[in-house]
């Protein structure tokens, strides 16, 4: 097994606790569910957001959904000119046998201006999700 980077991105609607938690807990569980991912295999994630989302840390969103024993970093994005705002990011770093090919980054809300060269899913049933989200941490 080797270690691979999945990434994902997202936006938020408003620099505030559950706008950050609400919109992390869905970016990772669309990673998640594409990707099989299981928490036992995460060595480790870092989180980003711009600097205008600061209301809460984006790893409290895995540390949710059960990533209690991985370890988890938040920072802020480089403040670039002109770049998306409201923005929240993840990199996963996930011991796995699949190759870099196999991978599925999750780009999703604003933030598929971002990768629109990955955007092959189909639109987002987020009342499905959340379910799905209440399901997978009981």
């Amino acid at each position: 097994m080797i270690c691979r980077g999945v990434r994902g991105a997202t936006t938020a609607d408003a620099n505030s606790r559950e706008e950050i938690l609400t919109q992390t807990r869905r970016l990772l569980a669309m990673m998640i569910r594409a990707n099989n991912i299981e928490a036992q295999d995460v060595a480790s994630a870092i989180f980003s957001t711009t600097g205008d989302l600061n209301a809460e840390f984006p790893a409290l969103a895995a540390r949710q959904l059960g990533w209690l024993d991985v370890p988890l970093l938040c920072t802020h994005e480089m403040s670039v000119p002109g770049a998306l705002p409201n923005c929240i990011r993840v990199l996963i770093h996930w011991n796995t046998n699949r190759s870099q090919q196999e991978i599925q980054h999750i780009y999703i809300r604003d933030a598929v201006r971002l990768r629109p060269d990955l955007q092959s899913l189909p639109p987002a049933d987020w009342e499905e999700l959340e379910r799905w989200i209440k399901e997978y941490t009981r």
